[in-house]
């Protein structure tokens, strides 16, 4: 049977060059490779150790990028390796078959928030009254799903996001800040409930996961087992499970850590 690997990108497999946390000197700091482009500049690198081991993986596995991003966020990554069969974007909303939407899977996952979820204009409207100009960079609402912010992090009152998790909370929503993101999610709204599904289709016994934020905790805790890095949300809350292992990584070689662990996790597995 086929090994599932579903990993989160931003922060666990590619990284900007703000999130790199290069510590060694300059000269004995990795070969990166650039693996997303953005309005003609670099955006997104991982090693090209990591770049191998990707390609590696994904030859051996089923590896399923798994990310909150846009389909069109996304589609601007190139990654190392085969084309991936499967994505899922959207934090779970949309999952991707060789680079088209799922229409069936997308409308379970709407018809799922309508039932159970206060409706998305009621969370975008409340957080255009509530948050602060002084702090609040940009407003956007991703693939008509949930909505986040752009803020300045240090000006970002911590009252104000416990208040709005609460209001969020009686509506059937998550919130969650992540770098200088601020995200509201509906709780049905999951990378696992996506991530179970592409399982169930290729009918993988074993699922791989790892991701550095809250929004990926639920991914961590679906799958037989999970690595987290030493940055990002989960590491600062110290967030763990008895599947999950913490590594110490932080930072671009976090990223090869994982890809290693995947890889033995994948070969143990296989006759």
């Amino acid at each position: 049977m086929p090994v599932l690997v579903a990993s989160d990108l931003d922060r666990t497999l590619i990284y900007s060059s703000a999130a790199l946390a290069l510590t060694m000197p300059d000269a004995r700091a990795p070969r990166l490779l650039c693996v997303e482009v953005h309005e003609s500049r670099p955006l997104s690198f991982m090693t090209e150790t990591a770049a191998g081991l990707l390609t590696e993986l994904a030859d051996a596995t089923v590896f399923v990028p798994t990310t909150t991003r846009s389909r069109r966020q996304y589609q601007r990554i190139n990654l190392p390796g085969p084309e991936p069969e499967y994505a899922i974007c959207g934090n779970g909303g949309h999952i991707l078959v060789d680079g088209a939407t799922d229409e069936d899977w997308h409308a379970r996952v709407l018809a799922k928030l309508a039932a159970e979820c206060a409706p998305l204009d009621e969370v975008r409207e409340h957080l255009a009254a509530s948050a602060d100009p002084a702090w609040v960079r940009k407003h956007r609402v991703a693939e008509d799903l949930f909505v986040y912010l752009v803020v300045e992090r240090e000006l970002l009152p911590e009252e104000w996001v416990k208040e709005l998790a609460v209001w969020a909370e009686n509506r059937g929503w998550t919130v969650s800040v992540q770098g200088r993101k601020l995200y509201a999610v509906p709780k049905p709204l999951t990378k696992s409930a996506a991530m179970r599904e592409v399982a169930r289709r290729t009918g993988a016994e074993l699922t791989l996961a790892a991701g550095d934020s809250l929004l990926d905790a639920d991914l961590l805790l679906a799958a037989d087992k999970g690595w987290r890095p030493g940055h990002g949300e989960l590491a600062e809350a110290a967030w763990t499970a008895p599947h999950v292992t913490a590594l110490p990584e932080r930072g671009v070689l976090a990223g090869e850590r994982i890809l290693r662990a995947f890889s033995k996790a994948a070969r143990a597995a296989t006759p």
